[in-house]
């Protein structure tokens, strides 16, 4: 596609509710409702809701139906129990354990940003929008049968399930959360229509252990995983090269119908919970790389969601506010300040001093892998290689 089009408008809906907010473990849980309230507030002050083309919605919940496309009927009923008496735990569910807190809008919250998820794949699906966000989904690490990782009901693999459900035979999911996307990347190992992509900081380093670049996929579907784990400390220059040195190619080979993207804020340098050093300008440039893959590859159809990221006021508002105004065609720049109405905001909900601009004021540069080669003494390198590897002859291409 021209890139003058692609940067038009080119339509989307931003799907939110603010009973999202009501998915709050309490006082003291790192997963901070917080942060998608900060981030609505500045996608408003932007005046990105009021552009041309850009719809927000609030669909309902996903109803238990819709669930048990990837979650067992035993594993939703256990999460209505213990939303019901918080006082139970569950641990062979996961729930009430030291991750995923028990409160009374378990499933309610749980399953309404399911049903924004859902929602938004169906749009996609049936033409009514070309791009759709829920930054408030991309909790990538439910299983089928269990909580995991502040994660209730796997809104990834709902969407993608979905998509499946309508007739897609062809969608692919790319994971850039500091974490393994090991649910969705469950839901789907030996389905050979679903490729997933995840880049993550080492399992030898960080939860949920798992993401080796051995993971390629079950017996029917050989190379429909594949997996990029990066040393614990890796910056931008060393993302933005393993990104790109994996997610393009395999996108091109795999054709997908509709790309489905996960944006975990956690890989930044100031996320409490890892050790990537990652910053909010390269951050945003992948957002633009995986836009421009999606219209290259997917006909457009993108949908981008939130997931991880801890750093509450620092980093998360605007990391997704660059994430939908890239999504609307009006992408903010990076040297903008943030709006002085929104810095009040911030102040008046944390008592923290706002960011002053939507930049980490540095300029991400990366060696291109095919353009400088491979350093065998260097470990980011080694990771890559490891994982074109694992995956790339499953799709016919060269390591």
């Amino acid at each position: 596609m021209p890139e003058a089009e692609r940067e038009s408008p080119c339509g989307l809906q931003l799907y939110w509710d603010e009973a999202e907010t009501g998915y709050d473990f309490g006082p003291g849980h790192p997963m901070d409702p917080t942060r998608l309230a900060l981030t609505m507030r500045l996608v408003e002050a932007f005046g990105l809701t009021a552009g041309p083309g850009v719809t927000v919605r609030a669909a309902p919940a996903a109803g238990d139906s819709t669930l048990r496309l990837v979650h067992t009927a035993e594993y939703v009923q256990a999460v209505r129990r213990v939303a019901a008496d918080p006082a139970l735990s569950d641990a062979r569910h996961g729930l009430g354990t030291d991750d995923n807190w028990a409160f009374p809008g378990l499933h309610s919250a749980s399953a309404l940003i399911a049903g924004q998820s859902v929602a938004a794949a169906e749009a996609l699906w049936r033409g009514e929008t070309r791009h759709a966000v829920n930054f408030a989904g991309g909790l990538h690490h439910a299983m089928p049968a269990k909580a995991a990782g502040f994660c209730i009901y796997n809104d990834p693999a709902l969407a993608i399930a979905r998509l499946l459900e309508l007739g897609a035979e062809r969608v692919a999911y790319v994971d850039v959360d500091v974490h393994h996307g090991d649910g969705v990347q469950a839901a789907f190992w030996n389905d050979p229509r679903v490729l997933t992509v995840s880049l993550h900081e080492s399992p030898a380093t960080l939860f949920p252990e798992t993401g080796w670049s051995t993971e390629t996929g079950g017996p029917d579907a050989p190379g429909s995983a594949a997996n990029l784990p990066l040393p614990a400390g890796t910056g931008d220059a060393g993302w933005l090269r393993a990104f790109h040195a994996l997610v393009p190619e395999l996108l091109a080979a795999f054709r997908p119908q509709v790309l489905v993207s996960q944006h975990g804020a956690d890989t930044h340098v100031e996320d409490p919970l890892a050790h990537l050093a990652v910053s909010l300008d390269a951050q945003r440039m992948v957002t633009e790389a995986m836009h421009g893959l999606a219209h290259e590859h997917a006909d457009g159809r993108w949908l981008a969601l939130g997931g991880g990221g801890y750093a509450v006021v620092d980093v998360v508002p605007r990391a997704w506010t660059h994430l939908v105004a890239t999504a609307a065609g009006r992408p903010v720049d990076p040297a903008a300040e943030t709006p002085a109405d929104w810095r009040a905001e911030v102040y008046r909900r944390t008592r923290q001093q706002a960011p002053l601009r939507m930049t980490d004021g540095v300029k991400p540069d990366w060696r291109d892998f095919h353009d400088h080669g491979y350093d065998p003494g260097d470990r980011l390198d080694q990771a890559i290689l490891a994982a074109r590897r694992a995956v790339f002859p499953h799709h016919g291409l060269l390591p």
